[in-house]
């Protein structure tokens, strides 16, 4: 799900998303949710009650797996799903425990959730991973779009994780803050206004000079791991490591322009200058310090929850600049240490089908990534009160369909985390913009080993 250090889930679903269909009941044990039958599908219940403990991240309502939960124990009384959500923060809290676990080959559930952050670390270690193959579950294929099935294969050509929730990309911005500026607020004029980055820009700087006050971004984070994805598909779908692990942060163009298109904001006073997952952050949500920031499809559930009530209407979604793009998303895997993989097998077959993915769309907001899923009237129909009703479903599932699949080093958390502190150090001022590129490498090295 997120991809930023702390990133939190989306907040319930009453304050996310209005949803206008209602889905059938959820699918029966050994059938994937949009309605493929797997091997699993034959194999009998087990004789004794078995308790599958699943365990995810993240704050507000984490994974939205409540319902998914409740729907599946209701009518599988030997195979009970146990849901721990274990930490809000992925990085810093979940992955070091989960870590820990893994290496000590005991305490991890026979389910994990794991970010996308983190899916380089996992698809590089395969010796703690189920193949998922074994139960069947390759056939799932054509439910995903190829990047997302391609990263839940390991480095052994394995299939160790499938997909929940992709992290589809958009543009929010305050609506009144552009109307104030004289600039259009209908979210289809406002697309039109950023075709491209260098548009996004220009933008920019007339609310700027409309709204002296006022910036336009919230910092350089979002804005720079929205480009940079954005761009990794034109550079052989690499962000900071090679497929064979080398560090190529200094090579890669997608990072470099990523880069260079952070310090042209910064440098035109653009950016608030706010660190992404502050306090002043929450707090430039609500008061309308910044016009706009690149959210991901579960960023809509963190800014209402940050912004309040008060602020209803007064932020709206358009498409983002480029067109498309993927930041986030979370994919779930059965540790070898699992003492019931077979039963594992098949509530991870449930929880990632259509009917377990609308579930936890109806619950948290998070996009399916199955693409029956996204074209389900729940999803494709389902509008955002929030967000001025803006067509939110629709606007994040069309911004996944031609993403690239985007390789992750095995260290590319912590490489994300030094680097980023750099942006943020030219964006404040603590580190000069004509040192930055070369601190921002030295940085990324240091943090690769």
């Amino acid at each position: 799900m997120l991809n930023s250090k702390n990133r939190g889930r989306p907040l319930a679903a009453a304050a996310v998303v209005s949803v206008l269909t209602v889905t059938a009941a959820a699918c029966g044990s050994g059938s994937t949710g949009d309605g493929t039958a797997a091997t699993t599908s034959s194999a009998p219940a087990p004789a004794e009650k078995v308790t599958i403990t699943v365990q995810t991240f993240g704050s507000g309502e984490n994974f939205g797996y409540d319902s998914a939960v409740a729907e599946w124990n209701k009518s599988h009384p030997n195979i009970q799903i146990k849901y721990d959500n274990l930490a809000g923060n992925f990085e810093s809290e979940y992955l070091p425990q989960v870590n820990q676990w893994l290496e000590a080959g005991s305490g991890a559930g026979d389910i994990i959730g794991i970010d996308e952050s983190g899916m380089g670390q996992m698809a590089a270690r395969p010796q703690h991973f189920v193949d998922l193959a074994q139960y069947g579950l390759d056939s799932r294929k054509a439910d995903f779009p190829e990047w997302k099935w391609n990263t839940g294969v390991n480095k052994d050509g394995k299939l160790f994780a499938l997909g929940t929730d992709v992290g589809g990309m958009a543009m929010c911005y305050r609506s009144d803050l552009f109307k104030k500026a004289g600039l259009p607020t209908d979210r289809e004029e406002v697309a039109k206004l950023w075709p491209d980055w260098d548009s996004y820009l220009k933008v920019g700087q007339q609310l700027k000079a409309k709204l002296p006050k006022t910036s336009f971004v919230d910092g350089p984070v979002t804005i720079f791991n929205t480009l940079m994805v954005q761009e990794a598909g034109k550079a052989g779908n690499l962000t900071y490591f090679d497929k064979e692990q080398n560090l190529v942060v200094e090579s890669n163009p997608a990072v470099k322009t990523a880069f260079d298109f952070t310090k042209k904001l910064s440098e035109a006073g653009l950016s608030a200058k706010l660190a992404a997952w502050t306090d002043e952050w929450a707090a430039g949500q609500k008061n309308g310090s910044f016009a706009t920031m690149a959210c991901p499809s579960w960023m809509l559930g963190v800014i209402s929850g940050n912004a309040g009530e008060e602020n209803a209407g007064k932020w709206d979604v358009a498409a983002v600049p480029g067109g498309a793009g993927n930041w986030g998303g979370s994919w779930l895997a059965i540790p070898a240490q699992s003492k019931h993989p077979k039963e594992a097998a098949e509530v991870l077959n449930y929880l990632t089908g259509k009917e377990g993915q609308l579930h936890a769309f109806k619950e948290a907001g998070g996009v399916p990534s199955t693409l029956a899923g996204q074209k389900d009237p729940v999803v494709a129909d389902a509008v955002n009160d929030y967000f001025s009703k803006a067509p939110s479903g629709k606007i994040f599932a069309e911004s996944t369909q031609s993403v690239s699949p985007i390789f992750f080093g095995e260290k590319h958390t912590q490489v994300r985390a030094a680097v980023e502190q750099v942006l943020l150090g030219a964006d404040q001022g603590s580190v000069k913009w004509g040192e930055a590129w070369a601190k921002f490498v030295a940085e990324g090295q240091m943090a690769a080993g």
